[in-house]
C-alpha cells in the first residue's frame, strides 16, 4: 500500500480545505460493536456500512475550537516526539513490556475511553509505567495525543525497537475500533484521509521491526480474522470475537467496549496472566450477550510456546499494583462539535 508523507499529505489537505472538502479513503462493511451491557451503561447501537467508493466529507463537523485539519496533520511529528519523549529505559536484569494501544475510530469516545484507561491500567499495575505509547483518534485529543494512523504506528514501533532488548522484552499492541467482514480495522478521524489497516497489512508492518516477542489485542469486530496471518512461536493474539461474527460495545452511550471492560476492568485487574484474563472475559462476555439474546461473539486466542514461557519471566519481574478504577476520559470541551 502506497505511503503518504505528512507534508505531501498536508499540502493536499490545504487545497482541498480551501475548497470546503476532503477525499477520506473509506473501508468497506464496518459494523458497529453493538451496546454495553447494563452494568456498564448499555445502549444499542445499529450496525452500518461505508460506501465503496470515496465520498466527499466536508469538515462541519470539526470540534470549532480545534486546530484545522492540516494544522493537526503539520503537528503529528512534534506530538508523536513528545509522545515517544515520555518513552523511559529498559529496567536491566529483567523481562520489560512496552505497550503501543491504537484507538482507531474519532467518532465514538468509547474507543478513547479504552486507549487512555489501557495506559493507565498498564502503567499502575501491569509493571509499564513509562513504557506505554498512546495513539488515538478523538475530537478530544487532536492537541494531547498523536493520531492513531499506519505512519504513526510504525514511527511508534522504530521507537519502541530502539529502547526495547530486543532479545527478550515484549511488545504489546492493542488495537480498539470497528472491524469489517473482510478483516480490515476501522482508521478515521474524518476528514483526514487515512490508510485502513487490514489482517493482511498488519504482519508486514511488523515484519519491518525486528521484536522477537509480541502480544497482539485486536478489540473490533470479525478481528478473529487477524489470527492466521500472525500466528508464531513467540506471538499471543487475543480478538475479541472470531472472524466471522461481531463484538459488542461500541455506541455513543457506551463507556466501553464488552470485551474491553471485561478484559481490561474486570480480568487484568485481578490477574497479570493473559489467558487467565482471556478466560475470565470470554466467559462475561458471553454471559452478557446470553443474557441479551445475542449470537455469541466467541473471542479468541492463539499462544505460542515461546511467548508463554517469556511471559511467565515477565511477570514474575514486578509485583501487580493496585486495581485501577475505570472512569471515562474527559470529554471534548464544550463548545466543540462532534
Amino acid at each position: 500500500m502506497s505511503r503518504f508523507v505528512p507534508l505531501a499529505l498536508a499540502v493536499l489537505l490545504g487545497c482541498l480545505i480551501g475548497a470546503g472538502v476532503v477525499w477520506a479513503a473509506k473501508g468497506t462493511g464496518f459494523h458497529a460493536q453493538s451496546e454495553m451491557p447494563a452494568n456498564a451503561q448499555s445502549a444499542g447501537a445499529a450496525m452500518s456500512s461505508s460506501a465503496d467508493q470515496p465520498a466527499l466529507l466536508s469538515n462541519a463537523d470539526w470540534p470549532t475550537d480545534a486546530p484545522t485539519p492540516e494544522q493537526v496533520i503539520y503537528a503529528q511529528s512534534d506530538l508523536l516526539d513528545r509522545e515517544i519523549a515520555t518513552l523511559k529505559p529498559r529496567t536491566p536484569g529483567k523481562v520489560n513490556l512496552y505497550a503501543i494501544v491504537f484507538a482507531g475510530d474519532g467518532s465514538e469516545n468509547v474507543f478513547r475511553n479504552e486507549a487512555e484507561y489501557f495506559d493507565k491500567l498498564f502503567s499502575r499495575r501491569l509493571g509499564a509505567n513509562g513504557h506505554v505509547i498512546v495513539l488515538e483518534n478523538n475530537p478530544a485529543s487532536l492537541t494531547t495525543r498523536p493520531l492513531a494512523t499506519w505512519s504513526n504506528l510504525e514511527d511508534a514501533l522504530d521507537a519502541v525497537a530502539a529502547t526495547m532488548d530486543l532479545r527478550q522484552d515484549i511488545l504489546l499492541l492493542y488495537f480498539t475500533t470497528h472491524g469489517s467482514e473482510d478483516h480490515t480495522l476501522l482508521v478515521d478521524m474524518d476528514p483526514l484521509p487515512l490508510d485502513q489497516i487490514g489482517a493482511t497489512d498488519l504482519p508486514g508492518i511488523l515484519a519491518e521491526h525486528p521484536f522477537k516477542y509480541k502480544v497482539v489485542i485486536v478489540n473490533a469486530c470479525y478481528s478473529g480474522g487477524f489470527i492466521p496471518p500472525l500466528q508464531g512461536p513467540d506471538t499471543m493474539i487475543i480478538t475479541a470475537a472470531r472472524a466471522d461474527r461481531s463484538s459488542f460495545g461500541c455506541g455513543e452511550q457506551s463507556e466501553l467496549t464488552w470485551f474491553g471492560h471485561a478484559f481490561l476492568v474486570d480480568a487484568l485487574n485481578r490477574t497479570d496472566e493473559f489467558r487467565q484474563a482471556f478466560q475470565f472475559a470470554s466467559k462475561q462476555v458471553a454471559a452478557w450477550e446470553k443474557r441479551d439474546n445475542y449470537e455469541a461473539s466467541d473471542p479468541q486466542i492463539s499462544e505460542g510456546s515461546g511467548i508463554a514461557a517469556q511471559l511467565a519471566k515477565w511477570r514474575h519481574g514486578f509485583e501487580p499494583g493496585h486495581a485501577v478504577s475505570f472512569a471515562p476520559a474527559a470529554a471534548v470541551s464544550a463548545g466543540a462539535a462532534q
